[in-house]
């Protein structure tokens, strides 16, 4: 899969431009996302779009970078290390897509604690603000 027709260039692509409306196009309808600091999967396109619009918000300003990755046929696993209120936070983007390109299944997972925390309360002031 190269191209257009690839999920992770074009995820890269939006991180890089900060480009949340652009998800609308690479997010199945059925997409789930698993975020590091609720419980519970969120299910369908409407809400996993929520979050990730938060998240580019919280998460991409010029420190973010991603540091590795391990791409498969459907899947990849994608590292990275930001730096907010000097906190290191490290954590990993885990994508899964369907035969169209689509992602879906988008998983965060963090570390340390203290930038879990640091990102629970951001994301949840980001969302209460409406993304």
């Amino acid at each position: 899969m190269t191209g257009i027709d690839n999920p992770i260039e074009r995820w890269h692509e939006l991180v890089h431009t900060r480009n949340d409306a652009g998800l609308d196009t690479l997010l199945a309808d059925d997409v789930v996302f698993h975020s590091p600091v609720v419980h519970t999967p969120q299910v369908g396109k409407a809400v996993t779009r929520m979050y990730l619009a938060a998240a580019f918000r919280v998460f991409f300003d010029d420190s973010f970078r991603y540091v590795r990755e391990v791409v498969g046929l459907r899947d990849a696993v994608l590292e990275f290390v930001v730096t907010l209120d000097g906190v290191t936070v490290n954590g990993v983007d885990m994508i899964t897509w369907n035969d169209d390109g689509l992602i879906t299944e988008f998983k965060v997972m963090l570390r340390p604690l203290k930038a879990v925390n640091l990102i629970h309360q951001k994301m949840a002031e980001m969302l209460q603000r409406g993304g």
